[in-house]
């Protein structure tokens, strides 16, 4: 009879892992040459921690020595094209196929032959494909923000670009090289602050103020961010976002949103494919993604049939991981408990 993923306790000086006290900063060098920046904490079955947009391995601060002192390897890589992974010129570079695969590599790189797969934001995108195209590594998947819809359907740029009427949905408008970056990069620091600001449940713009999702036109995202900084976002975690972005640019980390079409085709043959691992869903209530994809998590028992947890965070935005770091790592760690091997 398979047992559940419970932990052992974790050796001290554990031969290639960080211990639970003291995260531990690797590159992988991936098959298609692509260099990755990992932060690994603790010892025990491997989770593996994606981040999505504008963030880094640096999201799950939290989680990292939380998971470790509860017994598990917590993995978090700065995806390609952010922090100090490999930044490729070439968008299709930045396709879920590729980001899925770096995935497995970086599981495979770090002697494990499986590992639990979480992503927030786009990283839950990259966690649900990487549990489809690589099953025999991902053994289960857990989604925080944004809920998993199998590939299929228009075009994605077609049903953006019919979004808002005279204004243009923040996807359309990343899609332009060039364009999105012009805002961002002369003040990283503040334009970080705000995109932040304006999906922080104790931030955001209120129901009857412009929504800060779309360009007015003429405008910039940034002209509908608020001015005051959320809580859970310090100085210091804003200087050490900011200066990578600062270092790196943006063009990496918006290349994700420009190969979404590509990905399109690239994954039809996944099309209406149900994600057949153990899953976990977590939302915040005040998010804009959990009422948007309303749909998607309707239809999980479809989509997601071996789901065994979906949690909706009242009073929580966006970042949720950042927002209630408690809440999250209680619930990841909940589910882990009940995985089998």
């Amino acid at each position: 009879m398979r047992q559940p993923l419970v932990p052992p306790v974790p050796s001290a000086g554990s031969a290639g892992s960080a211990s639970a006290g003291e995260p531990l900063h690797r590159t992988v060098l991936t098959p298609d040459g692509v260099r990755l920046h990992v932060v690994e904490q603790g010892s025990g079955p491997m989770v593996l921690l994606l981040h999505g947009f504008p963030e880094s391995w640096y999201s799950w601060r939290h989680q990292l020595p939380a998971l470790a002192a509860a017994g598990y390897r917590a993995v978090a890589p700065d995806i390609r094209g952010y922090g100090r992974s490999s930044a490729p010129s070439d968008v299709r570079a930045y396709g879920l196929r590729a980001l899925a695969a770096d995935s497995a590599a970086v599981v495979r790189a770090l002697g494990a032959e499986s590992a639990v797969v979480v992503g927030h934001d786009w990283g839950a995108n990259i966690a649900a494909v990487s549990a489809l195209l690589h099953p025999g590594v991902f053994r289960a998947v857990g989604l925080l923000s944004v809920p998993y819809a199998p590939p299929g359907g228009p075009r994605p740029s077609d049903v953006f670009a019919a979004m808002g009427g005279d204004q243009e949905f923040y996807v359309s408008y990343f899609q332009r090289p060039g364009r999105a970056e012009a805002e961002t990069e002369p003040d990283v620091r503040g334009w970080l602050a705000g995109f932040y600001a304006a999906l922080s449940a104790d931030t955001m713009p209120g129901p009857d103020a412009p929504d800060p999702h779309f360009v007015g036109p003429g405008g910039t995202l940034r002209d509908r961010f608020p001015a005051t900084r959320p809580g859970w976002l310090t100085e210091a975690d804003l200087d050490h976002c900011a200066a990578e972005f600062e270092r790196t640019g943006f063009t990496g980390a918006l290349n994700r949103y420009r190969a979404m079409d590509h990905d399109w085709s690239d994954l039809a043959p996944l099309n209406g494919a149900p994600i057949l691992q153990p899953a976990l869903f977590l939302g915040g209530a005040e998010d804009a993604s959990t009422t948007w994809l309303a749909d998607a998590i309707a239809a999980f028992p479809t989509t997601l049939p071996a789901l065994t947890a979906t949690h909706l965070l009242p009073s929580t935005g966006h970042w949720l991981q950042q927002e209630r770091p408690t809440e999250v790592t209680t619930h990841l760690t909940k589910w882990l408990t009940t995985l089998d091997v």
